[in-house]
């Protein structure tokens, strides 16, 4: 019989011994080190005890007593795992201080992420602030803007503390680094024009790097500049094209993220009708050439109608409108889809539909977006996004639609708030921002709702409940906007805008948006926006080059309730990071517990188009496929997202660039997941927040 009966809980309460647990916690640093696999764990778990035993005869140990033993243990067998284990337990401590301070729970990979990304430094490089006094420093900046409309500023700091506290709300990345900050840039997305002139095409190089070290992210359309050998009459010379000039833009932005906050990201897009489009559909074909750049061909109605009836179609000249040349729309449409099967690049964007729903026409057509293509805007337009987090909706089993709504205004209230609160990086910016307060709310935790609701994500009921709580969030985030709009004055061109015509007021030119929320998503504890999980279990690079075993927490709570939970379990999953083909799952978890590549493209694309219906602007979501994804596979993935009105698209088939965020059986061991990496688009190019 063991003579260690009872621990000493943290907390001070007593309660029974479990060895379980310490074989369970060395087998996870075992798997995360892929020092050994589990059958070592009960050993050093033995040894564990059996010191225990020796020092705490007739005592109660505490956990840290415990912790020390592993520690002692794993430094003396595994020094490695030992190393990474004492680090991954400084961090909970410090986690575990936090706590004591409010409502905030992080994962450690959150923690270290804020540490890395967001918590202030001072001019030596030392961390001067915790995530609960970050949180307090965006809540105060942004709700000081109350005291402009008479409001209480104070209350309306405590309702934007307590929804980022609870991790209900998350505003975009910008936003939480430089509120209340002298440079205070809190915007994530824009669009910057490019002139067919040097000295516009540099002005726009020289601002994509003022906005980039503020930590947005620039879209471009290409379209205006002169294809290549065209003349150019002021030097006699001739134009060297659109995608020579964006190899100039890339070459910044590499300097720029050295030294940045996150990586600079920019989305360069060009006209299919464009008299250079097959090279721009080729510029990436060579991995590591354009890698700061996300690029989509603008796809018009015009050019679908040709591919449908296997036509030829007139390509432009930008110079002087003149007809350039033709090309048969099936071979570039056939050529762009083989490129994306095999490079992942380029996107679409269905140009045509995004101004079918742009507010301001009269104001400007919209020819370009953000970096991950869910935010079309005018020339120098900015918009701030926020995210909510769905997962936090459900109770019992039902989703809370009193506390959505209230969290739906609260976000349309900051998001409005911020806009003022904004230091805008160009005076050219400001203005067109002013002018149409566009925003971005969007959600987050999509994935882990379904779960909570106990529905497949690919199913007919999933996709009608997405429609659902969308159309639920833009009419909440509407009328929101409306009753700002009625307090605080209408956006300077509601009069010109298609709103006026149903509308007498409103705030905000657009409420919502999907965002690929990335590592807001990673603080929030959640799947990023609309993406199903990526996996059930997985490695996960954290803590300097150290990694973790992460296993979803809903799954582990299921397995744990159903009886069937086991830390050997687990590490079976993490070699493939599904669950569909292991035999002792039950079947209905498999279906509740589907991941990324498990489902076929075409409910990707019908979930993306469901959210679509009913957000203002654009859904950023990967249409995930496995390697053996054919090119017909992408092809209809292409042609059914123009079908259901989506806005654009992206794809990546697994393994299509050597370089990925998430490797599958890597080293033919365990799922592994970039620190930064919450779903969807495996590149680090599409990684936002």
């Amino acid at each position: 019989m063991a003579t260690i009966q009872y621990i000493e809980k943290r907390d001070g309460t007593i309660t029974t011994f479990n060895a379980e647990k310490i074989t369970n916690a060395i087998h996870k640093s075992l798997i995360a080190t892929k020092t050994k696999d589990g059958k070592v764990a009960a050993a050093l778990s033995k040894k564990v005890v059996a010191i225990l035993e020796k020092e705490y005869r007739g005592l109660i140990p505490t956990v840290e007593d415990i912790q020390d033993i592993v520690v002692r243990v794993l430094n003396k067998e595994y020094p490695r795992v030992g190393k990474e284990y004492s680090k991954y337990r400084k961090e909970r401590e410090q986690l575990r201080s936090l706590k004591k301070e409010g409502n905030l729970k992080l994962t450690v990979n959150a923690f270290e992420v804020l540490k890395k990304r967001y918590l202030l430094r001072n001019e030596d490089g030392d961390i001067v602030e915790n995530p609960t006094q970050l949180i307090r420093r965006v809540a105060k900046a942004i709700a000081s803007v109350e005291k402009k409309y008479g409001k209480d500023a104070d209350k309306k700091e405590e309702e934007f503390f307590n929804a980022i506290t609870n991790l209900e709300f998350m505003p975009n990345s910008p936003t939480l680094f430089n509120a209340g900050l002298r440079d205070g840039q809190l915007a994530a997305c824009f669009v910057l024009p490019v002139p067919d002139s040097l000295d516009g095409i540099f002005d726009a190089v020289k601002n994509t790097a003022l906005i980039e070290q503020t930590g947005g992210g620039v879209g471009f359309d290409f379209s205006k500049l002169r294809p290549h050998g065209d003349m150019v009459k002021s030097s006699k010379g001739v134009a060297s094209g659109p995608v020579s000039f964006m190899k100039v833009f890339d070459m910044v932005t590499e300097v720029i993220k050295a030294g940045g906050k996150r990586r600079g990201a920019m989305m360069g897009i060009l006209r299919v009708d464009h008299p250079e489009i097959l090279n721009f559909i080729d510029a990436k074909i060579k991995e590591g050439k354009l890698s700061n750049f996300n690029i989509s061909v603008a796809i018009t109605d015009k050019f679908m109608s040709a591919v449908k009836e296997n036509k030829d179609y007139d390509l432009i000249n930008p110079r002087d409108g003149s007809v350039a040349g033709k090309l048969n729309a099936p071979k570039v449409w056939n050529h762009l889809v083989q490129l994306a099967w095999q490079t992942g690049d380029p996107g679409v964007i269905f140009i045509d539909e995004i101004n079918r729903y742009n507010p301001t026409p009269e104001v400007g057509l919209i020819s370009a977006t953000n970096p991950c293509g869910e935010q079309p805007l005018l020339p120098y337009e900015s918009c701030n996004l926020g995210s909510i987090n769905l997962s936090k909706f459900v109770n019992e089993g039902k989703i809370e639609w009193p506390r959505l709504e209230k969290t739906v205004r609260l976000g349309v209230n900051f998001l409005d708030d911020v806009i003022d609160a904004n230091k805008y990086p160009l005076k050219q910016i400001e203005q067109v921002t002013l002018s149409n307060r566009k925003i971005g709310l969007g959600v987050m935790g999509w994935a882990e709702m379904l779960i909570k609701l106990k529905v497949s994500y690919d199913s007919s009921k999933a996709v009608a409940i997405g429609e659902k709580v969308m159309k639920f969030i833009s009419d909440t985030a509407r009328k929101e906007s409306e009753r700002l709009g009625k307090e605080r004055g209408s956006f300077a061109n509601f009069k010109k805008s298609v709103l006026s015509k149903k509308y007498s007021a409103m705030r905000n030119a657009t409420v919502t948006t999907i965002a690929p929320t990335g590592t807001i998503s990673i603080i929030a504890g959640c799947s990023s926006g609309i993406e199903p999980l990526f996996a059930v279990s997985y490695v996960r690079h954290v803590l300097e080059g150290a990694k973790l075993f992460e296993t979803n927490f809903l799954f582990e709570e299921t397995a744990k309730a159903r009886k069937f939970y086991s830390i050997k379990l687990l590490e079976e999953i993490a070699k493939q990071g599904s669950i569909k083909a292991i035999p002792r799952i039950p079947n209905d978890v498999k279906k509740l517990f589907v991941t990324a590549l498990d489902i076929s493209p075409e409910w990707h694309v019908k979930m993306q188009a469901a959210f679509q219906k009913h957000t203002d602007n654009a859904v950023s979501k990967t249409i995930n496929f496995p390697e053996s994804a054919k090119i017909n596979d992408i092809k209809k993935a292409y042609e059914l997202a123009y079908k259901l009105k989506c806005k654009g698209i992206t794809v990546y088939r697994y393994g299509s660039k050597s370089q990925q965020v998430l490797y599958i059986g890597e080293d033919k061991k365990y799922v592994t997941a970039a620190q930064e990496y919450s779903g969807g688009c495996m590149t680090s190019s599409c990684i936002d927040g």
